[in-house]
């Protein structure tokens, strides 16, 4: 049977860069502090007016292939993660796709908030064990929410920022490398406390909706403090058991790149080091969907991991959505 291993990985960010100190002078206030004390954003980068989530896709895409060296015509499936699509319909892919000059492959969206990449990855391998037909997969985490944010809603406008990272899958056969083993959990009850909750079938955009501004992101309620570290934990664990490892056994833990006490909290539950779970967020905000590709490929960059290393993604967003991988690079 096959598996499904990463060939290659790639990334981008917008050129246009918002340090802390844009937002204490949009504000009014000092936020910058705040943020650089507990979660650790110093800037973040925004798409211009005129750069969209396709845009941020195409030129991560591009990084992935020419790594992988993978020819477009040679992908048989494009999976985009994100939950700021390029529009409501069709999807984020199939515009990817024709960008891409990908002339044989299928593609579609995958909208699992801030797991999305982590499903999608999932999603991915699985169609690589499943079934011969798919030898090489791209798959692509991208967020745009700068283009949903109110401008003067502190608790989200200094956070959220915009990018994209993808990775090229290909088939391998008789190979210790590769895909090992996921886990997805949902817990729903939350799927009202954080989003964008306008655009859609239950609250089309209307005069009153533009006013009330609920078709920009919104913090409904206060999620509790714990509830990443865990339930990340508890998947990590998990992971471990079905895999037979231990926790210090993972080469690097790539995780949802929103606030950085919590993956610390995380790992030190484990018993690990600081230094197991590389970031980025100090240099690119909170990218959603994006955020674990774009660490992946940091790390690649970087030389922080290496082929025959153990990883994990481990993934949450809106939903709630959580999702885990193990792979062997």
């Amino acid at each position: 049977m096959n598996n499904a291993i990463i060939l290659g990985s790639g990334s981008y960010a917008p050129e246009w860069v918002l340090p802390n100190s844009y937002f204490n002078e949009l504000l009014g206030e000092d936020v910058g502090t705040w943020l650089e004390q507990n979660v650790h954003i110093y800037e973040r980068r925004w798409c211009r007016d005129d750069e969209s989530t396709s845009d941020l896709c195409l030129k991560a895409a591009q990084k992935a292939l020419a790594a992988a060296k993978v020819a477009p015509e040679e992908l048989n499936l494009i999976i985009v993660a994100t939950d700021t699509p390029e529009y409501i319909s069709p999807s984020t892919a199939s515009k990817l796709q024709y960008q891409l000059g990908a002339v044989n492959s299928g593609a579609f969206d995958l909208n699992s908030a801030c797991a999305g990449f982590v499903t999608a990855l999932d999603v991915a391998a699985k169609y690589i064990r499943a079934d011969e037909q798919y030898q090489k997969i791209l798959v692509v985490g991208a967020y745009a929410m700068s283009k949903h944010l109110n401008k003067r809603d502190k608790k989200t406008v200094t956070l959220f920022a915009d990018g994209a990272g993808a990775v090229v899958l290909g088939a391998e056969a008789d190979t210790d490398r590769g895909f090992i083993a996921s886990q997805l959990i949902a817990q729903g009850q939350y799927c009202d406390w954080m989003g964008i909750y306008a655009g859609g079938t239950r609250q089309p955009v209307t005069e009153e909706v533009l006013q009330a501004k609920t078709h920009q992101l919104q913090f409904v309620k206060k999620f509790p403090v714990e509830i990443n570290p865990d339930t990340w934990t508890a998947m990590i664990q998990h992971l471990c058991q079905r895999i037979g490892v231990q926790p210090a056994d993972v080469q690097q833990y790539f995780i949802t790149q929103l606030n950085i006490n919590s993956i610390w909290e995380t790992l030190g539950r484990l018993n690990l080091p600081k230094d197991k779970a590389h970031t980025i967020m100090q240099r690119y905000g909170y990218t959603g969907s994006a955020c674990i590709p774009m660490v992946f490929d940091d790390a690649v960059q970087k030389g922080i991991v290496k082929k025959g290393d153990l990883v994990f993604f481990v993934g949450s967003g809106g939903g709630l959505s959580f999702a885990s991988a193990a792979f062997r690079l």
